[in-house]
Parts: structure tokens; C-alpha cells; sequence
């Protein structure tokens, strides 16, 4: 029972402090649950990063349900997961039910002028960390460079191109590329 409510309060501050979404929650996911409470390995979270970012929902969100279900399966999962959500539904509730123009206040707007920059930074933060735990094999930064040289071509030159085709084809081109390995690898060996 400890945990879960650990569970809960854990993911449900992560919730309430971070803004900008799920990408700028990821370095306080990894600082919490790798670091400080050992509850996952650095693997994991890479592995739970990626997985989350290619399955529907918010990346976040998508975290703490894997986080939760690692320490106590269906109702860690659905306690962590409550405990993300919990806190921007109810600020956003209250926020909608209190002003009506809620961003045409001066200082609220410049406050989120201010936020958006923050934003910027920690999503920059967690692609840097991602980076230097990144495998020292060639394959997976060559992968890297050539989405990321993609993703700018398409914004540079206005494409409308989804980010999920692109890893779709990242995907498609690894699982060749692994297929192509394997055999050359059985038939090394004498097999």
C-alpha cells in the first residue's frame, strides 16, 4: 500500500511542476524514477521513451503507466497514471470554470511567454541526455542524424510529413537491416 500511494504522490508532483507536456516532463521522470527511487534501470526509461512516443497518448502519461505497471502491475499502472493526470485536470478545470479570458490577462500571458522558452530548454535537455546515453554503435546514430536532418528539411521547406512515418520507416529499415545481418551471421558460423 506504501507504494501505490508513493506511486501516486510521486507522479502526481511530477504532474503538478512540470509544464510544457510530456517531453519536458521526461528529464523529472528520469531524475525521480532512475535515479532517486530506483524503480526503473537507464535502459528502461530509454526503452519506455521510445515506446511511449510511438504508442498513442502523451509520452508522460505513457510512463507512468509503464513505471507503475513494472512495481505493481494493473493498479500501480492505473495509480501512477491517475496521479500524472490528476493535477492538470483539475487546474485546467478550475481554470476553465474561474475566467473565461484567462490569457488576455497581461501578466498570466507574459508568465506563459516566459514558460514556453522553459519549455524549450528541457525538452532540449532530455534530447541532449538521450544523446550521451545513446548506444556507441554507428546503426542507431546514423538513424539519428538522418531523422533529424529529415525533421529539418521538412520544416525548413514546409512538408507536411508526420513524424510517425518517420519513425515507421527508421523501423522498417532497422528490421531489414537485421534481417539482412542475421542470416550473413548463421551462415558465419558453420550453422
Amino acid at each position: 500500500m506504501n507504494l501505490l500511494l508513493n506511486l501516486f504522490l510521486t507522479f502526481a508532483k511530477i504532474g503538478l511542476f512540470t509544464f510544457g507536456g510530456g517531453y519536458a516532463m521526461i528529464p523529472l521522470i528520469e531524475k525521480i524514477c532512475v535515479e532517486k527511487k530506483q524503480w526503473i534501470t537507464q535502459d528502461e526509461m530509454m526503452n519506455i521513451t521510445v515506446i511511449a512516443e510511438s504508442t498513442p497518448g502523451p509520452i508522460a502519461i505513457n510512463c507512468a503507466t509503464f513505471v507503475g505497471f513494472k512495481k505493481k502491475k494493473f493498479l500501480g499502472a492505473l495509480i501512477a497514471t491517475v496521479g500524472m493526470v490528476l493535477p492538470s485536470f483539475c487546474i485546467i478545470f478550475a481554470i476553465s470554470k474561474l475566467l473565461d479570458h484567462f490569457l488576455e490577462i497581461t501578466w498570466i500571458a507574459h508568465a506563459f511567454q516566459g514558460i514556453k522558452i522553459a519549455v524549450g530548454i528541457l525538452i532540449l535537455d532530455a534530447a541532449i541526455k538521450m544523446l550521451q546515453k545513446m548506444q556507441k554503435k554507428p546503426m542507431p546514430k546514423v538513424f539519428m542524424l538522418c531523422a533529424f536532418a529529415a525533421m529539418l528539411l521538412i520544416n525548413i521547406f514546409s512538408v507536411r510529413i508526420s513524424s510517425i512515418i518517420l519513425m515507421l520507416t527508421a523501423g522498417l529499415i532497422s528490421l531489414i537491416l537485421f534481417m539482412v545481418k542475421k542470416p550473413a551471421v548463421k551462415g558465419g558460423d558453420g550453422k
